[in-house]
This record gives structure tokens, sequence and C-alpha cells, in this order.
């Protein structure tokens, strides 16, 4: 995952549909689902988790709808309707754990701690990140460890459980995790969200030493300028570049 662009991935499925082959739609469609997650493009996760669940139905493929529901329940959160998505991710959890199986079940656990902190619920989506931790060890599949500890430092902020100094001290030391372990992956994307999480996180104190990070980081990326992921840096180094710092912004 060194950079989440969406090229292609549309021109992918309408072949995959020209093609009339049921297992190649499946997959096709479900990639772009996940593509457009990885985009915070939530009317796009849902158009595809629907299409492939309509599939899925027809042709009884039942490994296919599990992440279907996932996805399109994370959709529906993000759109918000947070009671609901969680509802329907955790109805396609419970059809994964089914199967005896944590195949990418860490990203999908991800989506559940990222949709229980929407809604409020930190505790909840601390102990699900905690969760897909453990399978992280147990299995080796590590390319969404990096996310894992970014929203744990997110939680970790919303915490209730923590006070403000050990909140602040924690969810640090989570972002720089994400980072450290997104560079050893060259998993880009991943950590431009790591290090805008710490630049938040940064603006008291250290600004000037968040903004070179997330300058440097931002500098990597060539193409994908109106997701959100750079998006959000880019008004960052821009308010700097402003105030007279002489950065330039893409």
């Amino acid at each position: 995952m060194s950079g989440l662009s969406g090229a292609g991935t549309e021109e992918h499925a309408d072949l995959a549909h020209e093609l009339v082959h049921p297992h190649t739609l499946a997959f096709a469609l479900l990639i772009a689902a996940y593509c457009s997650q990885f985009r915070d493009e939530a009317p796009a996760v849902r158009e595809h988790a629907e299409a492939l669940l309509t599939l899925a139905a027809e042709q009884g493929f039942a490994f296919r709808a599990m992440p279907a529901t996932i996805t399109r329940g994370w959709a529906l959160a993000a759109a918000g309707q947070l009671e609901e998505g969680i509802g329907r991710i955790q109805e396609g959890l419970a059809e994964v754990w089914a199967t005896d199986t944590e195949v990418v079940a860490p990203y999908w656990l991800a989506l559940l701690a990222e949709t229980y902190g929407k809604r409020g619920q930190a505790e909840e989506g601390l102990a699900t990140l905690a969760e897909a931790s453990a399978m992280v060890r147990r299995s080796g599949e590590q390319w969404y460890e990096a996310e894992l500890y970014r929203l744990k430092g997110t939680l970790t902020l919303q915490s209730p459980v923590h006070g403000p100094k050990s909140q602040v001290a924690e969810a640090e030391a989570c972002f720089l995790k994400a980072i450290e372990i997104a560079r050893r992956q060259q998993a880009k994307s991943l950590e431009l969200r790591a290090v805008m999480s710490v630049s938040r996180l940064w603006q008291q104190g250290k600004r000037e030493e968040a903004l070179d990070r997330l300058s440097e980081i931002y500098g990597w990326f060539t193409e994908g300028f109106a997701t959100k992921d750079l998006q959000e840096p880019k008004v960052l180094l821009a308010d700097r570049e402003s105030s007279g710092a002489g950065l330039l912004v893409k």
C-alpha cells in the first residue's frame, strides 16, 4: 500500500462486467469496495458492496458476501447511520468467525473499531483493536498493522478511562509506532495518515517539527491529491506557507 490511487479501479470493475464471469466480477467489486474505503469514499463503497451482495446472493458466493456486508456497514456508518452500520459490520464478522478464518480480519476489525470511535464508544473500539492486534501476532498478517496503532492512538485520546496527560503520551507513542511500521513496510499512505495524526497532536508545542514531518511525506506523492488523506495535510501546509515559511505545496 505505497499510495492509494483510484486510477483504474472503476475501469477494472467495468471490464469484469463485460467479461460476464461471475467470479471475476465478484473479485473486482470487492477490490473496488476496498480501494474506495481506503480513499474514504463512502458512497462508492456502498455501491460496490451492494452490487457484490446482489451478485453473491444470485451465485451463492457466501465467502464474498461476508466482506461485502462489512464494507457496506462501514459505508452506512460513514454516512451517519452509525447504529445500523455497526450492526452490519458485526453481522459480517459473525459470519467470518463461523468459517474459522482470520484472513483479512484485522482490517475488518479496524473498520469496526473506527466506527465505534465515531459513535463515542472508545473503549469498545480499543477492545476491538486489541483483538485485531492479537490476530496479527498469531497470523503474521501485518499489512494493516500501522493503521491499528494509529486508530489506537485516536481512540485513546477519546477514552474516558485515561487522564489527559496519560492520554496524550500513550496516543503519541501509538502514532509514532504507526509511523515506524509504515516506514518499514514502505506503506506511504498509512505513513501519511499516522504523520497527520501526530501532527494534529503536536500543534501545541511541536508544531514546526510536525509540519516538517508532514511536508516530507506529503512531498512523496505525485497523484491522488483529491483524496481526503492528501487534502487535509495540504491545508495545514498551505497555512504554514501563507505564514511565511516558504513551503511549496502541490
